[in-house]
Parts: structure tokens; C-alpha cells; sequence
């Protein structure tokens, strides 16, 4: 046992912490978690607890059916909204067979393998994310409908913004728990809220991305609302996206330092993200209701870049120092982040290995110019159509392994049989 695993159940002792939850995600990115009493704390650490793997979503294989959760000492984080008697922890953890080897498809463990690839590569990568989701109102049992929480639009305050309080409470949860966001505000749509936060390691940005949406739907049901990230909830008003900022560093500077135009790195790790896009889109958008936001309401459908065009596929900004960055805008908060996370890097990083040159094109220059014409490529305009995509990709089964895209694939091909407007309701109350 390491330094790092002392201090921290020192901590748990020290601290009146009593129970402490053990949390991982399913293949779809749904978190899932068992509770121990903390006196099993140091048994997790060193041998893990053992869990059935076939009862979650795409955790099924041919070696052991028993998996151990070990926890990640780095991960403590106390739940600020539980008792402060008999507290409780959480502790993201590592997915492992009996014999210590690690789990093919433990999400966590492909994207920490994209890192320390880009680290062989010589790089770094961070990740900030822009995230919106809706709040609605309940009704007089608080089961959730779907009349929006407030009317208010883009950058409106209160009263007319009713969400404030909420996006406010939010935003101290997250403080509390040692992440960072950078501001908060209501966005375009009656009930819609955007949360933006500061650039992390991925690892960390993808647990930081699975903590903030239990917290958002925690805080707005204890204020009698329902938080939804189903990317579009409502037909007539804009969906909600998942905004990617990825910042790569060489030699612990940012590659956009100089500007785009003078990074060759910069231009290659965007084509490469450009050139798979269609490959990895089913698991950047992994619902059938994540294709009805592409194309509406400035959500990319063709595969550009651009620094002044708001509605590209991928946006640059290269004018903020220390902060430049490239930003994917075509996710979806219905993503598995250590995946998508883990693809979108890979993909980079190929562009990168190839210097594959980038599509002058797709470079769309002016807002004046129609994104969406038939002069540039485009996404996928069904999950059918990206998923048979994404199933035959050979880029993604090394990045991902075939034993999950099987998994993934077989169980959204038995979604994509449910009647649609049963599978919109059941995302709506569940995403």
C-alpha cells in the first residue's frame, strides 16, 4: 500500500465517513456504483470487490464474468448533499479481472491508454467541456413534464431566468466536490442552461463530466425541477450539445501559441478528427435522438472548421493567450466521455502520425456562408446509418477493442427496434 492509499483512509477515519461509494460507468456512460461501510476501504484498495460484469451494459466477455473494483485514491470526493454524520465518499474506480489484469472495456482504463499514447508522442493533452442541458418542471407528484422550468432565452437574468438559483447551487456543489467550473448562464431556450468549465487532464475531465451530471440532477430535483441531458427534448427549440475545448501541448507549450496558420501539429490532429468523424460519431452522439440536433439551431451537420464560422464542425481559437484551443462541437451529453474522449484523441493523434493534411476545402471563412450546403461532407443523418459506420471501423476496434464495439453495437441495434416515441420517452427520463 502506497503513501497516497495511507493518507487517504487516514482521511476517511479522521473524518466521520462511513460509507463509501464505489462508482464506475457502463459502456453507455451511465454511472453505476455499490456502497461499502469505510472499514472495507483497505480491502478495496488491495484486492477490490468483486461485482457480477454481465449484468452491466456492455461488460460482457469470454475471460470472467467476476470483475474487482479498485479504487482511485485521487478520486476521493466527499457528497456535500449527504449527512455530515456518517458521511459519505466517493471513489471513481479501475475495472480489473481476479488475476489483476485490466478490463478490456473499462472506460477509464482506454482513455488513461489515448493518454499516455500522446505522452509517447511526445504531447499533452487537456480538456475543457461546455455542457447544456434543460430543466423542467414537475407536476404535483414530481414526476417530470414537459413544460420548460422558465422562459427565458439567451443570457436573460432573473426573474425571467428562473434557473439561476439552481445553475447557482450547481456550480458551490461542484466547488465543494474540487471541481472548477469557469461560469454558468441560461441559453437559448425556455429552460436551458449551459455550465463551461476550466481545462483538466482528460482523465480527470471525463470523471469531472460523470460527477456534474449527477449533480445537476440532484440539485434541480431538491428544487422541484427535472434536469434532462437528452440532446433534444423538445422538437421546436435547440438541443443540447456537449462542447469539446481539446488543448495539446509540446514541450509544455500550447501547439496554437504561434497561431494555426504557423502550427503544421495543430493542422494535422484536426484532419485526423475530421477524417475519422464519421467513424466515431456513434459514440460522440449514441442515441437515435442525438441526430434530430445536427444542422439546427447553429449544432454542425457538415464537416468543416473555422475560426469565424459559428456553426462548424470544428471551431479554432487562437487569439487568447494560454487558452487557445480547438473545439469539437458536434457531442452530445448522452456520450460516454472516457470514450468519446478516448476516439477523439486517437483520432488526432493519427492525423498527426500521418501528417495528414488538412481540407482547405472544408475551411468555412465568413457566418455568411451555408455550412449545410451540398459543397462539404456530412454527418451522419441517422444513428442507423453511424452506427453501421462506427461497427465497421477498423480505427475504432483498435482504439476501443472488438469486444466492446460488439457489445455497444448489438445493444443499440436492439434499441433501434423499440418503437421511437417509447425509446424518446424512455431517454428523457433517463439521460
Amino acid at each position: 500500500m502506497n503513501n497516497t492509499t495511507k493518507e487517504v483512509i487516514n482521511f476517511v477515519n479522521e473524518n466521520d465517513i462511513k460509507f463509501i461509494r464505489l462508482a464506475f460507468c457502463d459502456v453507455f456512460g451511465i454511472q453505476k456504483n455499490i456502497a461499502i461501510m469505510s472499514d472495507e476501504l483497505k480491502n478495496a484498495f488491495e484486492h477490490g470487490i468483486a461485482f457480477d460484469g454481465f449484468a452491466i451494459d456492455g461488460f460482457a466477455n469470454e475471460k470472467n464474468n467476476t470483475l474487482l473494483l479498485f479504487p482511485d485514491p485521487t478520486t476521493l470526493s466527499i457528497l456535500p448533499w449527504r449527512p455530515s454524520e456518517g458521511r459519505v465518499a466517493r471513489f471513481f474506480c479501475d475495472v480489473k479481472y481476479p488475476n489483476g489484469e485490466n478490463f478490456e472495456s473499462d472506460s477509464r482504463h482506454l482513455l488513461t491508454k489515448a493518454v499516455n499514447k500522446a505522452k509517447k508522442m511526445g504531447y499533452t493533452i487537456k480538456i475543457g467541456t461546455e455542457c447544456e442541458f434543460y430543466i423542467f418542471k414537475t407536476d404535483d407528484e414530481g414526476q417530470p413534464t414537459l413544460i420548460p422550468y422558465d422562459e427565458a432565452g439567451y443570457f436573460d437574468v432573473s426573474p425571467l431566468d428562473k434557473g439561476e438559483n439552481i445553475r447557482r447551487e450547481i456550480c458551490l456543489t461542484l466547488e465543494e466536490m474540487g471541481i472548477a467550473p469557469i461560469s454558468s448562464h441560461h441559453e437559448r431556450a425556455p429552460g436551458q442552461n449551459r455550465i463551461i468549465f476550466t481545462n483538466s487532464e482528460a482523465l480527470l475531465a471525463a470523471d469531472e463530466f460523470v460527477t456534474f451530471k449527477w449533480i445537476v440532477k440532484a440539485i434541480a430535483n431538491k428544487n422541484g425541477g427535472y434536469a434532462t441531458f437528452m440532446p433534444k427534448p423538445l422538437k421546436e427549440l435547440s438541443g443540447s450539445g456537449l462542447h469539446l475545448n481539446l488543448l495539446l501541448f509540446k514541450n509544455n507549450e500550447n501547439i496554437l501559441s504561434n497561431g494555426f496558420e504557423q502550427s503544421e501539429d495543430a493542422k494535422y490532429f484536426v484532419s485526423g478528427i475530421m477524417n475519422r468523424i464519421k467513424e466515431i460519431t456513434a459514440m460522440l452522439n449514441p442515441t437515435r435522438n442525438s441526430y434530430k440536433r445536427f444542422g439546427e439551431f447553429y449544432a454542425p451537420k457538415s464537416i468543416t472548421w473555422s475560426k469565424k464560422n459559428p456553426d462548424t464542425l470544428i471551431k479554432i481559437t487562437d487569439y487568447i493567450e494560454n487558452r487557445s484551443k480547438i473545439t469539437l462541437r458536434s457531442l452530445d451529453p448522452t456520450a460516454n466521455p472516457y470514450l468519446a474522449f478516448a476516439l477523439v484523441i486517437n483520432a488526432g493523434l493519427e492525423g498527426i502520425r500521418k501528417k495528414e493534411q488538412l481540407n482547405k476545402n472544408a475551411h468555412l471563412k465568413y457566418f455568411t456562408q451555408d455550412s449545410n450546403s451540398d459543397n462539404f461532407d456530412m454527418l451522419a443523418d441517422t444513428f442507423n446509418l453511424a452506427l453501421a459506420v462506427f461497427e465497421n471501423s477498423t480505427f475504432v476496434k483498435e482504439c476501443l477493442g472488438e469486444n466492446l464495439v460488439y457489445n455497444f453495437v448489438n445493444k443499440r441495434k436492439q434499441d433501434l427496434q423499440i418503437d421511437e416515441d417509447i425509446q424518446e420517452l424512455k431517454y428523457f427520463l433517463t439521460e
